[in-house]
């Protein structure tokens, strides 16, 4: 059975695009049928604020980690820093982390040293990594290929758009991707190509608010409660009914996020 009608698996709700209307976008969320969100940690500086939105409000769910464009605000990032964090009790993921080579707002040796640290963040604590991988197939590919082979950890391709080689290699190393908005944008037709390729029991949805808001809300603020066009658009490309979308992303979402009690899961 279905826990809630729709879950997003990555909002920014701590971000300044919400401040003025920040309780207003979760109730929003929740009139929608959103019952879990994950609220995403960009850099480790600002964990304090995205923990204290879960904290709050017991259908939401935090990550600890560091965005590719911020690594550079704290090269020497440990283990240690990472756990410490983790430990806390509404963490459920270590990330966003990963490699970001389009606009090369911290260098490239950078990002993949930060990276590092959190793959052995993620493979020590046992939680999921959250992946952010933009224009680096090749070198992304070679450190996960790495990585894997020092042992294992879990990790999500989020709001998949690289190329169908690194896609392959991920499936190959067990990783689940995610879904957002860009497949419903009428250019995504190679993002929607890749989708259908996704393994079905590795898939999850998101947003990415407040970016990337999809068909028919393109060119507003994107917010949780635009994921059920999320939902439909992913039916659509896998020829599957809502239910059945609805049933496989959630069983793939509680496989990875393992933290968060499947029943009875909007409780504290």
């Amino acid at each position: 059975m279905v826990d809630c009608a729709y879950i997003d698996s990555h909002v920014n709700l701590h971000a300044p695009q919400f401040d003025e209307d920040r309780d207003a976008v979760i109730v929003r969320a929740r009139e929608a049928g959103v019952g879990l969100m994950i609220n995403i940690c960009d850099r480790v500086s600002n964990f304090d604020a995205v923990y204290a939105i879960a904290d709050q409000n017991p259908d939401i769910w935090a990550t600890v980690g560091t965005h590719p464009h911020e690594a550079k605000e704290n090269p020497d990032l440990t283990v240690r820093d990472l756990l410490a964090l983790a430990e806390r009790k509404r963490v459920v993921g270590i990330g966003e982390c990963g490699l970001d080579f389009h606009y090369d707002w911290s260098p490239r040796d950078v990002q993949a040293q930060v990276f590092r640290t959190h793959v052995a963040a993620a493979r020590e604590s046992g939680l999921p990594l959250v992946v952010h991988t933009r224009e680096a197939d090749d070198v992304m590919a070679d450190i996960l290929k790495d990585e894997m082979g020092k042992g294992a950890f879990r990790f999500l391709l989020h709001c998949y758009t690289s190329g169908p080689e690194l896609a392959k290699v991920g499936a190959e190393l067990g990783a689940y991707f995610s879904v957002s908005g860009i497949a419903t944008f009428k250019a995504a037709e190679d993002v929607r190509g890749l989708i259908r390729d996704m393994p079905a029991d590795r898939i999850i949805i998101e947003t990415d608010c407040p970016y990337l808001a999809p068909i028919p809300m393109r060119g507003r603020r994107n917010e949780p409660a635009f994921v059920p066009h999320v939902y439909g658009k992913l039916a659509e490309i896998r020829g599957w009914d809502l239910d059945e979308t609805r049933a496989r992303t959630h069983d793939a979402f509680f496989a990875l996020f393992d933290r968060i009690p499947r029943a009875g899961s909007l409780a504290a």
